[in-house]
């Protein structure tokens, strides 16, 4: 049983300990018997709690205790967990038993109602989670509840993929709140700018933009995504003029502008400005990406040697793998037959090594892949995933 799931249920035994230790002295006889039967219980519950059977301790706590104003928190507790244990359907019954007792304070009310919309969420009943919040959000007079409601409607608008709908509810308020929501607010103005781009509306996609890169200028997709409005439409020195700002914004983003920005300079047929850019990144941060870049320039212009030294200064002051597979196939050029299939031999594992090398990762969960996501696939955050450094490339 995961340490966090067991710490959650010894701190809900202790708060059912000390509702029963709290009641007024029974007078009667059957009020004793009752508290009794309580005390005995709640034991019995914290005896399967220590034996490790979760089950069967949080079944026996929600049976020891009545629902009331001194319990309502214990309940909602227990709901949570259920909940955390993936038994989303058991935690619906605990919170819709709560919001049916007149005895609820309004203040618990919402609180009941809000961890039943995490409940629906949970289960995937997003259309009943979002009646919920909607009304949530209209009746509480809780400036802190409606925030919760808030947050939580914007997850669940965002699962739907409703950005324009998302950012209704956000705007402006939240995004100015609350961090995440404000990363990931410019990346459904993104999304939104991608659909105005498959209907052909260009002007309209510069605008949602625009208005990404006024709530975060550091946001890489923006200006990626004008590059590509630019180069579509043949402007290619503006589109170099964006991708170069790429790396201001971020510069471990640099390795996804390498190509376009050698397209577009070669569009314009200036190799000399693509040098001069790669030099220039390099200075900055020495990705082998852009090393090789400029090394294959090198190698076309003064020869494989050239490019041989070029690579093998950069790799003694940031060693890559990708960097040795490059520096084998220059030696591969210049090899004599007696030495070919050796260094042939050693080309063939640094290329499986590096087919089995993910390119992005995940900087907030781990997750990686040989594919850029602009959402995480495993912890939804917007932004996150970064070329791996050192694997960066084709």
């Amino acid at each position: 049983m995961p340490d966090l799931l067991l710490l959650a249920l010894l701190l809900a035994a202790i708060a059912i300990g000390w509702w029963l230790g709290r009641r007024e002295p029974l007078r009667s006889r059957g009020r004793t018997r009752q508290h009794a039967t309580l005390s005995r219980d709640y034991f019995v519950g914290l005896n399967y709690l220590l034996n490790e059977q979760p089950d069967r301790a949080i079944e026996t706590f929600v049976q020891a205790i009545e629902v009331n104003s001194d319990t309502i928190e214990t309940h909602i507790a227990l709901g949570n967990l259920f909940r955390s244990r993936g038994e989303a359907d058991r935690a619906v019954k605990i919170h819709q038993n709560l919001l049916a007792r007149p005895t609820l304070s309004t203040g618990q009310s919402d609180q009941v109602q809000l961890e039943l919309s995490r409940d629906f969420l949970h289960l995937g009943l997003l259309d009943r989670a979002e009646r919920l919040l909607q009304q949530l959000m209209r009746d509480t007079g809780d400036d802190g509840m409606r925030q919760s409601a808030k947050r939580l409607l914007v997850d669940l608008l965002e699962r739907e993929r409703e950005w324009q709908s998302a950012l209704d509810v956000a705007l402006p308020q939240l995004i100015r709140q609350d961090e995440t929501v404000r990363r990931a607010a410019p990346h459904w103005l993104c999304e939104l700018a991608q659909q105005e781009l498959r209907s052909a509306s260009p002007s309209l996609a510069r605008k949602r933009l625009r208005q990404a890169l006024s709530i975060d200028e550091h946001c890489v997709r923006a200006n990626w995504l004008l590059a590509e409005i630019e180069r579509d439409a043949g402007n290619y020195k503006a589109e170099i003029r964006l991708l170069r700002r790429i790396p201001e914004q971020d510069r471990a983003f640099t390795p996804i502008i390498l190509e376009p920005l050698r397209a577009a300079f070669l569009k314009l047929e200036d190799e000399n400005g693509l040098e001069r850019c790669l030099h220039q990144l390099i200075q900055a941060t020495p990705h082998i990406s852009a090393v090789i870049m400029l090394a294959q320039s090198l190698e076309r212009r003064e020869g494989s040697v050239s490019a041989a030294e070029f690579v093998g200064k950069q790799l003694a002051a940031t060693p890559s793998l990708r960097g040795i597979d490059y520096l084998i196939n220059l030696y591969l050029l210049d090899a004599e037959p007696a030495q070919h299939e050796r260094i042939a031999l050693l080309k063939q594992h640094s290329g499986k090594l590096l087919e089995a090398q993910p390119r992005f990762r995940c900087q907030r969960c781990g997750f990686s892949g040989a594919q850029l996501h602009w959402q995480c696939p495993r912890c939804r955050s917007w932004g996150a995933t970064k070329p791996i450094i050192g694997l960066e490339g084709e």
